[in-house]
């Protein structure tokens, strides 16, 4: 323990407090709250939830009891009263206010945060989330936005790379485990590449790069693997690692790394079983379109905020007529479903290699997708915007009587 007149972490052995899942940022906002509380200003402590609520979904912590709270009462305030610079970066990043999610918090305004961070200095995302003047506001999200398309284009070379090395060594044998080292990767960039192998592959992923004469880098894996307890195992091949289950970092000699691989490969071909291996969908329902209803939308709405611990909805259907497929963006199947008669959007992200499974005869499909509404902008004065139901497709197969 640091050597402080306090410690306020909930992992602590001796600390009593019942909720373990805050992430640091919530940590922070408990102290927060509780000077406030001692102070008789609750009001203070409640209007740093947008924080709270932007630094717990992007931190992927469980979204359950009190960081389900916090996350839903700090989106209401993102959506409804954002202070100058969170306002500023929804705008320049092209999202909605008073529609934002924690999917958008995830995937479009967390990164444009985080990338001033991994490509320079992450002052400049402090600077902007503290701000109190529009049009400095302004400024400083143009200059996330840049920074955000240059980690992009950095993301984007670096996996390519590790994407050809990946299938060069997976053609000489197996290969439990992704380990791949460069000395000029970005360090800003290697942990997303890591999630992008792990998620393309469907094997724990550690992406190396080198740093002050040491290869520095970041570890991901799969649903069901441990990675910290395989890296436990190989501790005497690094100099040091930390993390937790599905994600750490860690540091090892140069001189070593094939060393390290070597035995990391073993590790995890020793612990992972074929369960862990073969990739899950699990399914919550098996539905008919006939239920897809005004009040099954009102229903599911109640079950956000979505995040780990509570995720999206995964529903099954069976006996579905598709057609008109077509590939969008880079690699996304677009294409209709049908199903008594009732017709709806469907889009696989970067399922477009699916395409080939759309039957072109009248063939049955089933299907596995979450749901979600969709809105197409008014057009004219006077008008409204049109809202339609959208699946997201995870899965799909050819129908048989015996499934």
């Amino acid at each position: 323990m640091p050597d402080a007149l306090a410690v306020l972490d909930p992992l602590k052995p001796s600390c009593s407090y019942p909720f373990k899942f805050l992430c640091g940022c919530g940590v922070g906002f408990k102290l927060v709250q509780g000077v406030s509380y001692r102070l008789g200003k609750l009001d203070v402590a409640y209007s740093y939830l947008d924080f709270a609520t932007m630094a717990t979904t992007a931190d992927i912590v469980p979204l359950i009891g009190e960081n389900r709270v916090i996350t839903r009462i700090g989106l209401l305030k993102v959506n409804t009263s954002p202070r100058p610079g969170m306002k500023a970066l929804i705008r320049s990043s092209g999202v909605e206010l008073g529609k934002i999610t924690t999917g958008q918090i995830v995937f479009v305004l967390a990164p444009r945060i985080n990338a001033v961070g991994r490509m320079g200095d992450a002052t400049r995302a402090v600077e902007l989330l503290t701000c109190t003047a529009d049009d400095e506001a302004d400024r400083l999200s143009r200059v996330l936005e840049e920074e955000n398309i240059n980690r992009r284009k950095v993301d984007e070379m670096t996996f390519l790379q590790a994407q050809e090395r990946v299938d060069r060594m997976s053609a000489g044998g197996r290969m439990p485990a992704i380990v791949l080292y460069d000395e000029n990767w970005h360090p800003g960039v290697i942990g997303i590449v890591a999630s992008r192998l792990t998620e393309k592959y469907y094997r724990p992923s550690i992406m190396l790069t080198s740093v002050d004469g040491v290869a520095r880098g970041s570890a991901r894996s799969i649903i069901g693997f441990d990675i910290h307890n395989a890296l436990k195992r190989v501790g005497d091949k690094v100099i040091q690692f930390g993390g937790h289950k599905y994600a750490a970092g860690l540091a090892v000699e140069l001189e070593r790394i094939d060393e390290f691989r070597d035995a990391f490969n073993a590790v995890v071909d020793e612990l992972m079983t074929d369960d862990i291996r073969t990739p899950e969908l699990k399914i919550d329902a098996e539905i008919g379109f006939d239920e897809l209803t005004p009040r099954f939308f009102k229903v599911l709405k109640e079950f956000a905020p979505y995040g780990p611990g509570n995720m999206r909805p995964v529903f099954l259907s069976r006996k579905i007529e598709a057609g008109s497929p077509r590939i969008v963006g880079k690699n996304h199947l677009r294409f209709k479903v049908e199903q008594g008669g009732l017709s709806i959007d469907a889009i696989g992200f970067n399922l477009g290699d699916l395409i080939g499974k759309i039957p072109s005869n009248g063939t049955l499909l089933d299907i596995v997708y979450s749901v979600d509404e969709h809105e197409w902008p008014a057009r004219g004065a006077g008008s409204t915007p049109t809202v339609f139901p959208q699946l997201k497709i995870k899965d799909l197969r050819k129908h048989t009587e015996d499934a």
